[in-house]
C-alpha cells in the first residue's frame, strides 16, 4: 500500500510541478528552459503510473485523480499562497474517500 500511495504523490507532483514551471515560461515569461524542463517532468509523469500494480488502467487513473485533486488544492496553498477553505477541505476529503473505495474495496474477482 506504501507503494501505491508513493508512486501516486509522484505521480501528482510531477504532473503539478511540471504544469507549473510551463505556466511559468508561457503565461510569466520564464526563459525557455522552464517550458523544456516542464514538459520533460510531464512525460515522466505520463510513465510513473504505468508502475502501479493495479492491473485496470481506468482505475488507477480515476483513483490517481482524486490524489491530483488533494495535491493541487496543497500546491495553491504552499506555492500560490491561497489558503484553502473549509469546502476545499471537505472535498479533498471526499476525494481521498472515494480513492480509497476505489482502490481498496474487496471485490469479487
Amino acid at each position: 500500500m506504501m507503494n501505491t500511495i508513493l508512486l501516486f504523490l509522484l505521480a501528482g507532483l510531477a504532473e503539478i510541478g511540471g504544469g507549473y514551471l510551463v505556466w511559468l515560461w508561457l503565461k510569466e515569461a520564464k526563459p525557455l528552459w522552464f517550458g523544456l524542463v516542464g514538459s520533460l517532468i510531464l512525460i515522466a509523469y505520463g510513465v510513473i503510473p504505468t508502475l502501479q500494480s493495479f492491473p485496470s488502467f481506468g482505475r488507477v487513473y480515476a483513483a490517481y485523480g482524486g490524489v491530483f485533486i488533494v495535491l493541487a488544492v496543497l500546491w495553491g496553498w504552499l506555492v500560490d499562497r491561497k489558503t484553502p477553505d473549509l469546502y476545499d477541505w471537505i472535498g479533498a476529503a471526499v476525494c481521498i474517500a472515494g480513492v480509497s473505495i476505489m482502490l481498496w474495496a474487496p471485490r469479487g474477482g
